[in-house]
């Protein structure tokens, strides 16, 4: 049975006047754990019931996401809106160009070279924010829901973030066994390819409020988040698919993806 989120004593998040206090960071730490533990357990229920019924379109999720977080919405909305008028992810590599060499540490630790992967079948290299943020939960499932096809049509799944200190580990675990996490360190691999950006003092600031320390989450205090985006690349290296959305509350649909990997399998 899937459950509602678990109400936690206190509250949450934390008053901002709380979160300075060692007490109050105690409580944000011990909130933040306990909710990711449940998180997981609640995701792979809910892998196991979406073998049994139909899977619910990442369009729709990621909807509801935005629905249950009214307070946050205006503030995104300003945030998304600076992103568009600096044209963040516009170089970032298009339909028709060779996809850079990259390579990345896995979640445990064993560097794994994109060009390599390639060679072995078409690869779906999806660069997100972390196992923190609800979107990207939303669609990892998705794309667990998606595996046996994506497997049977002899592609990889490739997921980059920049999480340190063992989140990784996390992410691996709400992936579908056949996908590969990577590690993408200091954000290097996402400033290379333009989906990096300086979140900006007001959106740290809130993030910090509710117990998200990026610099604590990333490992560096660059204030940087990654712009979510996703590929399609084919044995050869050339991009065959790309989706690049400032708004990170938007994400390409599994079943596009589907359909452009088996023009390359079939």
């Amino acid at each position: 049975m899937i459950e509602e989120p678990p109400s936690l004593e206190g509250g949450f998040p934390l008053q901002a006047t709380d979160i300075w206090s060692q007490d109050g960071m105690g409580q944000c730490t011990a909130r933040i754990d306990f909710m990711q533990s449940w998180c997981l357990s609640q995701s792979r229920l809910i892998g196991h019931k979406c073998e049994m019924e139909q899977a619910i379109q990442l369009f729709d999720r990621l909807n509801r996401c935005a629905e249950e977080s009214p307070e946050w919405q205006e503030l995104y909305d300003d945030f998304v809106g600076r992103l568009v008028m600096l044209e963040a992810g516009k170089t970032a590599p298009q339909v028709g160009a060779a996809f850079p060499s990259l390579m990345l540490p896995d979640h445990k630790g064993r560097y794994v070279s994109l060009e390599t992967l390639c060679a072995e079948g078409p690869l779906v290299i999806s660069f997100n924010r972390g196992g923190w943020c609800p979107y990207c939960v939303h669609e990892i499932e998705s794309w667990r829901d998606a595996e046996p096809e994506l497997a049977g049509a002899g592609a990889t799944l490739v997921f980059i973030a920049g999480e340190v200190s063992g989140r990784n580990d996390g992410l691996a675990n709400l992936m579908c066994d056949t996908a590969i996490v990577l590690n993408d360190v200091d954000h290097g691999a996402t400033l290379g390819l333009g989906l990096a950006f300086y979140a900006g003092p007001e959106l740290i600031a809130r993030y910090y409020e509710c117990g998200l320390d990026l610099a604590d989450i990333y490992g560096t205090y660059s204030g940087i988040l990654p712009i979510p985006a996703t590929f399609v690349v084919d044995r050869q290296g050339v991009v065959q698919f790309a989706f690049v959305d400032p708004d990170f509350r938007v994400r390409a649909e599994p079943s596009d993806v589907m359909e452009v990997v088996k023009r390359l399998t079939h």
